[in-house]
């Protein structure tokens, strides 16, 4: 098929766009572009670095001021007690009463008498053993040898105010023990030893006040050797001295 020849309106639109785009290629070529600005591009890099080295510089002052502040306040904190002064094992403590390190705090009261049932075997410490019946005081060594004070075979008079002592020991510790009778106002059984160390003893009492109790306690071994010379006072629950023993 042969095609056919266009028309007149196609063949002068084809020749206006032909004629168009010769005028835009002769414009663009009589167009001369301006030099690139090399300089100020530069300077306003410059201008940029400068700006972020004096940001980073003002952030790293900072920081280190705030590590410099906290270690400051760390190491001027005051130290308290426990970092001042570690605390003392329980088994170095004094486990006997003494005189108090602090003069102007009172000493603590003693304990008052522990109520038994008849019979009820005590845990004296260092292998002694202590217990009451209705008839007096008993008690038993590390050897296994038992002993007793009677309360009603008539050498105790339990109307008035007295204690007794008997005392067993060795090269290493020394084992006393008594009777307290003829008050029901018992406060505390005190013990000096020939070189003037005082211990509080323990006391040990039957259900309903009968009058009478047991006192014991352990001491290191007495200077000279041996367990007597010993010094006893009974004081009431005011802190009056009721009775002493020997005799003051």
């Amino acid at each position: 098929m042969i095609p056919e020849p266009p028309t007149r309106t196609e063949s002068e639109a084809a020749d206006t766009a032909r004629a168009l785009r010769a005028a835009f290629c002769e414009a663009a070529r009589a167009m001369t572009p301006p030099p690139i600005p090399l300089e100020a591009i530069e300077r306003a890099g410059r201008a940029r670095r400068r700006r972020r080295a004096t940001a980073l510089t003002a952030s790293c002052a900072l920081a280190v001021t705030a590590v410099t502040l906290a270690l400051t306040q760390v190491l001027s904190r005051p130290a308290g007690p426990d970092a001042a002064r570690p605390p003392v094992p329980a088994l170095e403590q004094a486990t006997t009463p003494g005189p108090s390190s602090n003069p102007s705090r009172p000493p603590e009261p003693p304990a008052p008498p522990r109520i038994v049932a008849p019979g009820e075997r005590v845990d004296a410490g260092g292998g002694w053993t202590v217990w009451l019946t209705r008839s007096g005081k008993h008690w038993k060594g590390p050897d296994g040898y038992e002993n007793v004070r009677s309360v009603s075979d008539g050498n105790i008079d339990l109307t008035s105010p007295g204690i007794s002592h008997q005392s067993e020991g060795d090269r290493e510790r020394t084992f006393h023990s008594g009777l307290y009778y003829g008050t029901r106002n018992v406060g505390r059984v005190e013990l000096t030893d020939t070189a003037g160390r005082r211990t509080i003893a323990a006391l040990l009492e039957l259900p309903g006040k009968p009058g009478w109790g047991v006192w014991y306690a352990s001491t290191p071994p007495a200077p000279d050797g041996g367990v007597g010379g010993d010094q006893l006072d009974l004081y009431d629950t005011t802190g009056r001295l009721i009775t002493s023993f020997p005799p003051r």
